[in-house]
């Protein structure tokens, strides 16, 4: 059975950075495509960011360009986000997501398997 477990969340002020790590078990995230979305209160779940079976990244441009890095530990089975000059705006629960294929999704429907949340607060 795939698990995925988020960690890392937190209160913050703007401006400032905070890790996300999600740890997975019942499948070796080598293989596989893990992407980062949030979900605002009131708001649809939205992608993040993502990478590849082989280290290749995604992100939504738009909201994260040049803020936020994905990146993946195999070793570890784990995948991280790190966010840094962080706005208000990004206050939002965090889900890591897995799916069932090598190459990276930007919509919530590819993805098979998701984690519980880690909450992000970022007070101005």
């Amino acid at each position: 059975q795939v698990q995925l477990v988020e960690s890392g969340g937190g209160l913050v002020q703007a401006g400032g950075s905070l890790r996300l790590s999600c740890a997975a078990s019942g499948r070796t995230i080598r293989s596989y495509a893990m992407g980062w979305f949030r979900q605002a209160p009131g708001k649809e779940r939205k992608f993040v960011a993502a990478i590849n079976w082989s280290g290749g990244r995604t992100y939504d441009t738009d909201s994260v360009k040049g803020r936020f890095t994905i990146s993946k530990n195999n070793a570890k089975n784990t995948v991280y986000l790190q966010m840094n000059s962080l706005k208000p705006e990004d206050t939002a629960v965090y889900y890591c997501a897995s799916r069932n294929g090598g190459e990276t999704a930007q919509t919530v429907s590819k993805y098979d398997y998701w984690g519980q949340g880690t909450q992000v607060t970022v007070s101005s």
